[in-house]
């Protein structure tokens, strides 16, 4: 396991700059050179020890995604989610590594989440971030505001298909075990970022699981 960074407290991650800078000086982490977005990679993140007993608490609690703005398209969205527990030691400890990686404050940071993509299960093109002036923007802001800063990591490698493209920057990442992936969802003035539109891939074969850590502007709760 790479070594993990020291504990700091980089709060909601806005204004941005702190965090790039803290996830940026850390061995193995590799940044995408777009102008576009704040992207990074690093590899080998979770030891597949971990990965493999995340993805079993998924099989168990899985249910189907949904999504906040439904658009008309029933097929949109078609992998299961599962609320991962936060008393659960596993939880625990993947929360306190994904922090320590980020700097961000555990205290603006949602439950984390796992979902699973079976053969032709995929999230078509979409961002993290809720669209203000959304139908229900206000129900999912109005508390904690919009979305800061996702963290995704792969647990597992499907046989074929699932990998995650970012589309306004033409970079399509291959699903890798333990492989973390970290982008900033808003532009340096607050705004959000269209251009962290990023579609996960049909499955070809196998199934793909994941695990996603999104972060607010305020405290969640």
């Amino acid at each position: 396991m790479p070594c993990i960074a020291e504990r700091v407290n980089l709060g909601s991650g806005f204004p941005a700059e702190p965090v790039v800078a803290h996830i940026g000086s850390q061995d193995g982490v590799q940044k995408a050179p777009s102008p576009k977005l704040t992207l990074f990679l690093r590899r080998g993140f979770l030891a597949p020890d971990l990965c493999a007993q995340l993805c079993d608490r998924i099989d168990v609690d899985r249910r189907p995604s949904t999504i906040a703005d439904p658009n008309g398209d029933a097929m949109f969205r078609t992998s299961e989610t599962c609320d991962l527990d936060p008393a659960d030691p596993l939880t625990i400890e993947v929360e306190r590594r994904l922090t320590e990686f980020s700097g961000l404050d555990p205290a603006y940071g949602e439950p984390l989440q796992g979902q699973r993509y079976a053969v032709g299960q995929e999230f078509k093109a979409h961002t993290d971030y809720f669209t203000p002036g959304g139908v229900d923007f206000d129900r999912y802001c109005s508390v904690a505001g919009n979305r800061t800063w996702t963290l995704m990591v792969y647990l597992n490698e499907p046989k074929a298909g699932g990998a995650t493209r970012f589309k306004a920057i033409d970079k399509t990442i291959q699903p890798e075990l333990g492989k973390l992936v970290a982008w900033n969802n808003l532009r340096a003035d607050g705004s959000v970022n269209p251009a962290t539109i990023h579609h996960g891939m049909k499955v070809r074969t196998g199934t793909k699981y994941v695990i996603t850590k999104w972060y607010r502007e305020r405290p969640w709760g």
